[in-house]
């Protein structure tokens, strides 16, 4: 198997073009046609996890955190990641990382963070903008449904839980085709009129090449007439931290008992309790505490994250308890998010989760 099928399909739920401007994720070493043995799928990449995918024989490690988050200005093996690169290369191990893409997933690492707890009806809490392009494109009456279709085939047309969106309205166009063209209608030198269908539709920047050449192969016209403009919507599906509900309001210290066994932490940091009953939790995984204001404008009555600043506890004003429950544990899920994703697509495929424990925090 390549390693492009696999980062297909990792890819169809985090696009790298959704991860964060500072972000490094996607393929930092090897080639997307590499033939792959097996791939083993950990948080981190360290020494001890590439020793670990050197002993099953893989060539492939799928991790969450990027080895290379910073640019690399040499490759002597005076540090770990100078160190784990060479290792990598030595021995002809390609590295994919799945980031900051995987966290603004509405099926990523929030998503499975969500399950574990327990909430319902969730979704993003910061959404992303800027990502949502609209196209429009001008087709002949005869064949309006077919480049609609092209368009609805190539991922166009989806707003929310709902697909094939368009808005479409008749009216005339008028071209001269020149001595050289081939027209679809009209003559050579005439300004004809046509009466057409101009589709209007929404899609995520990253496909907008896809759509346009499905509309391409199925559009009569030598020259398509078609616009393509940015939009500031935001993008429901995708972005930062996801806010949820419990089925049952609960006890604070209660639920924080919960969170502990479910993460399997010896204790949790948290703002002064409310003394109240919770029922809605807003959560991020690893470093979340520029969703704090998020959270209570969401009226959430708990924030979960990895990490806080000291400062970040004065930001409660006695309408939210934060939770600081570690970096590592509130994102130790996603390797079984990305087992999952893989598994489900290639039941037979080589693919393990790393035996490896990459926190590096401990706990006295």
């Amino acid at each position: 198997m390549k390693l492009k099928e696999l980062a297909n399909v990792i890819e169809s739920i985090a696009p790298v073009p959704t991860q964060d401007s500072y972000d490094n994720s996607g393929l930092l070493v090897g080639n997307m046609q590499d033939e792959i043995t097996g791939a083993l799928v950990s948080l981190d990449v360290t020494e001890d996890v590439i020793d670990e995918a050197i002993s099953l024989g893989f060539n492939l490690i799928i991790c969450h955190h990027p080895p290379i988050f910073k640019p690399l200005k040499k490759l002597n093996g005076s540090n770990a990641v100078e160190r784990c690169i060479i290792k990598a290369v030595k021995n002809s191990i390609a590295l994919y990382a799945a980031h900051t893409n995987l966290d603004n997933s509405l099926k990523g690492v929030n998503a499975i963070l969500a399950e574990k707890l327990g909430l319902k009806n969730i979704a993003v809490l910061q959404p992303l903008k800027g990502m949502l392009r609209k196209i429009v494109v001008f087709v002949p009456e005869s064949h309006h449904d077919i480049v609609r279709n092209a368009m609805f085939e190539a991922g166009a047309g989806v707003i929310g839980e709902y697909d094939s969106c368009s808005f479409n309205t008749s009216g005339k166009g008028t071209f001269k085709a020149g001595v050289d063209t081939d027209p679809f209608v009209g003559n050579k030198g005439e300004l004809h009129t046509e009466s057409e269908i101009k589709i209007e539709t929404i899609l995520p920047s990253w496909i907008e090449n896809k759509v346009v050449n499905a509309i391409r192969k199925v559009h009569p016209y030598e020259e398509i007439a078609w616009d393509s403009y940015s939009l500031t919507n935001e993008f429901p599906q995708k972005g930062a931290g996801m806010y949820g509900e419990l089925p049952e309001p609960v006890e604070e210290r209660i639920f924080l008992e919960k969170v502990k066994k479910i993460l399997n932490i010896p204790f949790l940091k948290h703002s002064p309790l409310l003394n109240r009953k919770i029922r809605k939790i807003g959560i991020c995984g690893g470093s979340g505490n520029f969703l704090i204001h998020n959270a209570i404008e969401q009226e959430c009555d708990v924030f979960i994250t990895g990490e806080l600043k000291y400062h970040d506890y004065f930001l409660t004003e006695e309408k939210i308890v934060l939770v600081e429950a570690g970096h590592y544990e509130t994102e130790q899920f996603s390797k079984e998010l990305l087992y999952s994703i893989l598994k489900e697509k290639f039941s037979t495929f080589a693919l393990q989760i790393s035996g490896t424990n990459s926190n590096p925090v401990r706990y006295l």
